[in-house]
């Protein structure tokens, strides 16, 4: 079984025969690469034919897909939530905890 998933930037991506998980972090025209980042953090480059000719498929992302990515921040994470609606500690006292 050859691959039918084209390789798209930030998409994630299983490697059926060998049970990989990877997502494509760049595709490189020029010199016709795709680079990826495994879900345990280790980079991977394949050319269009190794793609092609591999047993790729489309994935959701995984649960904890920030894993490889251990220099993250979390503002980089997408989410919305933000610290200024949280009480300062310094400025609570016990009875506030207490509530």
């Amino acid at each position: 079984m050859t691959t039918i998933a084209d390789p798209i930037i930030d998409s994630w991506y299983k490697d059926l025969e060998n049970n990989l998980k990877f997502k494509v972090v760049a595709i490189d025209e020029n010199d016709d690469s795709i680079e990826v980042q495994y879900d345990d953090g280790d980079i991977g480059e394949y050319d269009r034919d190794s793609w092609y000719n591999s047993t790729f498929d489309y994935i959701e992302d995984p649960d904890d897909w920030s894993a490889p990515f251990d220099d993250l921040e979390t503002d980089d994470l997408g989410y919305s939530d933000n610290d200024e609606h949280r009480p300062n500690p310094e400025d609570m006292d016990l009875d506030d905890y207490l509530e």
